[in-house]
Parts: C-alpha cells; sequence; structure tokens
C-alpha cells in the first residue's frame, strides 16, 4: 500500500466550482463549504465516521436548484476516493455498517470491487420530496451515492431499515455509509496483494 492515500481535485463547469481534498488516513477533520448548509452537516458526518480528512469547498447556481452543486460535489468526492487508493494493495476491501440514529436504523454495506454498482432501498415514501434545511430534497442523497459509487467504482448497499424523520433518516444514511467504507479501505496486515482472485480491483 503507498505510504500516502492523498488527493486533490478541482472541477469547473457552468453550473458549479469544486475544490476538494481527501486524505484516507486522516483522523476525521473536515472543512466543509458546499454552499449547501445541510449537505456541509452530511459531508461533516461523513468524514468523521470513516476517520477521513475532507476539505470542500464549492460554489454553484443554488439559486436555481442545490442538485447541480451537490451531485457535482459527490462526483468529484468519487474521483478523488478512487485516486487516494491507489491500487488497493493490502485494504480489507469490505465493510459493512449498521447505524441508528434515534428511531431511524440504516445498514451500509462497501465493496472496493472497481464495478460501480448502487442498492438503495427502504426510505419512506414521499421522503424524496421533502425538504431537509430549507434546501436540501430528501431525493437528493441517493443522487449523492449514485456519483460517489460511479466514480469511486465502489460496490455499495444502503438499506433504510426504519425511520420517520427525514433530518435522522439521511443523517443515518451517511454515518452508516461511512463507517462501511471506514472498514473497507483499512489495511489489513494478512492481506498481500490486492484483494481478488482476479489479482486486480
Amino acid at each position: 500500500m503507498t505510504s500516502q492515500r492523498v488527493a486533490h481535485l478541482q472541477r469547473e463547469t457552468t453550473e458549479s466550482s469544486i475544490d476538494l481534498s481527501i486524505d484516507l488516513d486522516g483522523s476525521g477533520q473536515s472543512t466543509i463549504n458546499s454552499s449547501v448548509p445541510f449537505f456541509d452537516h452530511l459531508l461533516t458526518a461523513f468524514a468523521k465516521h470513516s476517520l477521513i480528512d475532507l476539505t470542500v469547498t464549492a460554489r454553484g447556481d443554488i439559486e436555481i436548484d442545490v442538485h447541480h452543486t451537490v451531485e457535482d460535489i459527490g462526483i468529484v468526492l468519487g474521483q478523488a476516493i478512487k485516486q487516494a487508493l491507489g491500487d488497493k494493495t493490502g485494504i480489507s476491501r469490505f465493510g459493512d455498517a449498521l447505524v441508528p440514529l434515534d428511531e431511524a436504523l440504516v445498514q451500509a454495506v462497501v465493496d472496493i470491487s472497481g464495478r460501480p454498482y448502487l442498492v438503495h432501498t427502504g426510505e419512506p415514501a414521499g421522503f424524496e420530496h421533502h425538504l431537509i434545511g430549507g434546501h436540501f430534497t430528501g431525493s437528493m442523497v441517493r443522487h449523492v451515492f449514485e456519483a460517489i459509487a460511479f466514480n469511486a467504482g465502489l460496490t455499495v448497499h444502503v438499506i433504510v431499515i426504519s425511520g420517520r424523520d427525514p433530518h435522522h433518516i439521511a443523517e443515518a444514511e451517511f454515518k452508516a455509509l461511512a463507517r462501511a467504507f471506514r472498514h473497507a479501505i483499512e489495511p489489513d496486515a494478512r492481506v498481500l496483494g490486492i484483494p481478488s482472485t482476479k489479482g486486480a480491483l
């Protein structure tokens, strides 16, 4: 495994401007300014519970909708994860977590597979239309997970087992993903080389 699993990426479009840095072997420190306050909260939780260091500075056309900015951050985060993982030598590869937040309970499973796939189920009816924090619609949770999984090359399963409050559900989803991701990227001293029978991930 490389000694430094870090990445710094920038992305400029007519809809958003993203500057993002990541350290997979950090301590959960973050500085997040996405221009979408509730998304800042979710990314801060993701960094804290995955123990990655994450810095995000973004601006976008949020006067139209937060969609472009939030999704573009997810894209860049996924690309940064892929770059920082390098050849994936010596990682655990698989991770899973079951995370509660009051009445909400979410399970997440991550495979650093190199094969992008997302299974995302269990959010209650109407969750996707709910405005959380006045700006962030529930539907954006899935968009972010898709962007991360497809750009990082991850297989991700996120299952909402129970929940009523949209804030609790969204936050539990991000925390569960963070914990599963943390376990998947951790070095395993017993793993020699790439953890795949194919010899590549």
